[in-house]
């Protein structure tokens, strides 16, 4: 069995390297298909997997806009025939709406979601149409001239990170991270439900929230009492009650357990309190204070601007770099999001 992931294009690696993630820290059985850049097909799923490995996608991505399970592998030519083989009433209960997506086909979306619409109703039974708020979502995927005919399950929800942006929480400090990369930086570290994840410079607690949500136990420290206080305020307004937040230097962070993962985004810049740390010896000064607080097997991933080179701090201390990315932040800066581990 399969699953299609369609992906954001607002990154060229981010979004599948979040999903390689979760498939490799969930233990998920599949093989990655890239199709095209923002299309992702998981293949090899055994059907008594399909459904866990569904629900854990749609809960935990935070680069991926859709996930369906793929009913059919069709064309252009032979669509009509396998919509009509399909036994329709063994997917759809009630309703269903018919919708097209392109990549790099020139098909006439809107003509092919009416005929697969018609075509489903005369081929079944005690279903209807319903576009505006369907049960059932019929999801055709063009890509050249292959047709991924897939359906909806279960569904991932995009709403969230909208809803949730910094400015939109009860606490609220500029320059905090969005929701959608913060949930990709948590997801970057390989933690699951049930582990602790540490936030040592937690600022509003965006990236505590997030791994709150995936089911985490959570715990941020942050050298400003606002920052702690407001952290705490923000975690409680989304509905997460497994929560530590400590008002210290990191230096100072000694954890009441080792955490299964870091992630953090370390103050850099002339606008930022660090205490009486400067420059880089802010990263220095975090790797040597983290180390002792990680478990062995812990990943730590965080952000840092371009100018900064981390690997003879990560050397020193005996880290290991396992990733990295860059993001255009703007003309002067890009930030580069790093995944990082002990050496074995």
């Amino acid at each position: 069995m399969e699953l299609l992931c369609i992906q954001s294009q607002e990154h060229p690696e981010l979004p599948q390297a979040e999903l390689k993630a979760v498939i490799e820290c969930e233990g998920m059985n599949t093989k990655i298909n890239v199709i095209t850049e923002g299309l992702v097909i998981l293949k090899e799923i055994s059907s008594e997997n399909i459904d866990d490995y569904y629900k854990t996608l749609t809960k935990r991505l935070g680069y991926t806009h859709e996930v369906h399970e793929i009913i059919k592998k069709s064309s252009i030519e032979k669509l009509d025939n396998d919509i009509t083989e399909i036994k329709w009433n063994d997917f759809i209960c009630d309703n269903f709406s018919v919708r097209v997506k392109r990549f790099n086909s020139d098909i006439d979306t809107v003509s092919v979601e009416r005929k697969v619409g018609a075509l489903i109703l005369k081929n079944s039974e005690n279903i209807k149409v319903n576009l505006t708020k369907p049960e059932s979502l019929i999801r055709l995927v063009a890509f050249k001239d292959t047709i991924y005919v897939a359906i909806e399950k279960y569904h991932l929800n995009k709403k969230h990170f909208e809803e949730i942006k910094p400015h939109k929480r009860p606490f609220f400090y500029p320059g905090s991270m969005s929701p959608k990369l913060a949930r990709c930086m948590v997801n970057l570290s390989r933690v699951t439900e049930g582990d602790l994840l540490l936030d040592p410079f937690c600022g509003t607690g965006g990236i505590l929230i997030e791994a709150g949500l995936i089911g985490c136990k959570v715990a941020g420290s942050d050298i400003n009492w606002k920052m702690k206080n407001g952290t705490a305020i923000n975690l409680e307004y989304c509905g997460i009650e497994d929560y530590r937040t400590f008002n210290l230097d990191v230096r100072e962070l000694k954890m009441y357990e080792k955490v299964a993962g870091v992630v953090t985004d370390p103050p850099y810049g002339i606008s930022t309190s660090t205490g009486d740390i400067e420059g880089d010896d802010i990263f220095k000064e975090f790797f040597y204070a983290i180390s002792d607080n990680m478990k062995d097997d812990a990943y730590l991933c965080m952000a840092s601007p371009h100018y900064v080179d981390l690997n003879p701090m990560l050397n020193e201390v005996g880290f290991e770099l396992v990733e990295q990315y860059g993001i255009k932040m703007h003309r002067s800066l890009t930030r580069i999001i790093s995944v990082i581990r002990k050496k074995i």
